[in-house]
């Protein structure tokens, strides 16, 4: 009976389609940021960061219960949860530190390069390959390879895009194991602990404005609550390399999100971009998981 009703609970996600949840990450996966990038000056870049994981790990927590999680678990998952709390804690800060120096396009741009190895590495069918080198090929029409002479803002680019590479991987396993939103809830509530002594500093400044404080948890909810679980989602039903060719379709999202919140209008040859990457997506068919 208890089975009953776990699975009568989980049909209204089931009945969503996996690709369905991943486009509503990849809009919150910027649009989050793009809000961010307007606090910068008023809370720091890592009180930023702070706030981000800091909402989420609390929103998470009455819903996982991320104590009850870890001691629970075995070694193995232990240090799986280890490693997924110390990747959002690098990957949130290095992003927001590198879309603090470059544009929000040419960050998502360098993040995108690190998945195009995975999706290489698991697509099988020959139809999925020519969707992955359409996808490219948009992509590239897309950013123009508009580079930056900010080297430290490069090196953090290219730090996110490999942590965000190592996020794919662990999500996927925490996805596999059934219970990857109460998972994903423990990591977060690891990275509040990694990141604290780094973001608190700035993170204070905002504590004196209650204003401040609720678009920093705004942010957080954003870009760390919704697009996470909606990876999840996503990521138990869908295979690594098609999860990973979908990634593609974040310099499309990054540029629509830039044009919306920024005022960065696309110009006809981004446009082009776009749908070369929409028509990636359409083109291609996730196969079966294993």
């Amino acid at each position: 009976m208890a089975a009953m009703n776990r699975s009568a609970a989980m049909s209204p996600v089931v009945a969503v389609p996996p690709q369905a949840w991943f486009l509503v990450s990849a809009v919150f996966h910027y649009l989050g940021p793009a809000f961010a990038v307007l606090l910068f000056p008023a809370v720091g870049v890592l009180g930023v960061a702070w706030f981000r994981i800091a909402a989420a790990a609390l929103v998470f927590a009455p819903i996982a219960r991320p104590w009850r999680v870890f001691v629970a678990a075995d070694r193995t998952e232990r240090w799986l949860l280890l490693g997924m709390g110390a990747t959002l804690a690098l990957m949130n800060c290095s992003f927001y530190l590198a879309i603090a120096r470059l544009p929000l396009s040419l960050v998502a741009a360098i993040e995108f390069v690190g998945v195009i190895g995975l999706a290489f590495y698991g697509l099988r069918t020959q139809r999925n390959r020519v969707a992955l080198s359409i996808a490219v090929a948009g992509v590239f029409v897309l950013i123009r390879i508009r580079w930056s002479s900010d080297l430290a803002g490069l090196a953090w680019a290219f730090a996110n895009g490999a942590l965000f590479v190592l996020y794919v991987m662990l999500g996927h396993r925490i996805a596999r194991t059934g219970n990857g939103i109460e998972r994903l809830g423990a990591a977060m509530a690891i990275a509040l602990v990694a990141v604290f002594p780094v973001g608190i500093v700035q993170a204070m400044r905002a504590f004196t404005h209650p204003m401040l404080v609720l678009a920093g948890v705004g942010v957080g909810i954003c870009s760390s609550v919704i697009p996470y679980v909606c990876d999840q989602l996503a990521m138990a039903r869908l295979p690594r390399a098609s999860f990973a060719l979908m990634l593609t379709i974040l310099p499309a999202s990054a540029t629509i999100i830039a044009a919306i919140v920024l005022g960065q209008v696309p110009t006809p040859r981004e446009m082009t971009g776009i749908a070369m990457v929409m028509a990636a997506m359409a083109l291609h068919r996730p196969a079966e998981a294993a």
